[in-house]
């Protein structure tokens, strides 16, 4: 099993970071490697949500992902699971408000696991662990970038 866990603070308040990040049907528009997502359950999001999200990868090959809301606890915990080929994945977001530079913001932690559950997927995990950590990490910190820039677009079109 690996673990990557990245970290951010979005100045917003969690309901506001929370509001977006369980809107599925806006993810596409803020998370630059969404392509398209299908909502495949109905109702509010929560415990048993589905949902296939493709994303387009570096070299513009396109991925499709289901995933599955295990937890959801608004506006501070957010789990979901997605099988893999020898690979089940576990994603965790917490949210948690704290002051900082006098204001209030949110602290936002991604934790992904991935647990080999094909003979396969052990040999990889092997072969590839570090590498595929290091690509893992990345896409986590562009999403929390992503996440970021679209909570608070006013201090982002400030710093530009």
């Amino acid at each position: 099993m690996s673990t990557v866990t990245v970290t951010a603070f979005i100045e917003a308040r969690d309901v506001d970071v929370w509001r977006l990040l369980t809107d599925l049907s806006a993810r596409a528009d803020w998370l630059s490697a969404v392509g398209a997502v299908e909502v495949l359950t109905t109702g509010a999001l929560a415990a048993g949500t589905a949902w296939r999200e493709t994303r387009v990868r570096p070299g513009g090959d396109e991925q499709s992902e289901e995933f599955l809301v295990v937890e959801a606890v608004a506006p501070h915990r957010l789990v979901l699971s997605s099988r893999g080929a020898g690979v089940d994945y576990r994603i965790a977001w917490t949210l948690r408000t704290v002051e900082r530079r006098r204001r209030g913001c949110t602290q936002v932690t991604v934790e992904q696991e991935a647990v080999p559950t094909a003979p396969y997927g052990r040999v990889l995990a092997l072969i590839l662990g570090g590498l595929a950590a290091r690509a893992v990490e990345g896409a986590l910190r562009r999403d929390l970038a992503d996440l970021t820039r679209a909570v608070t677009p006013a201090s982002s079109a400030e710093a530009a």
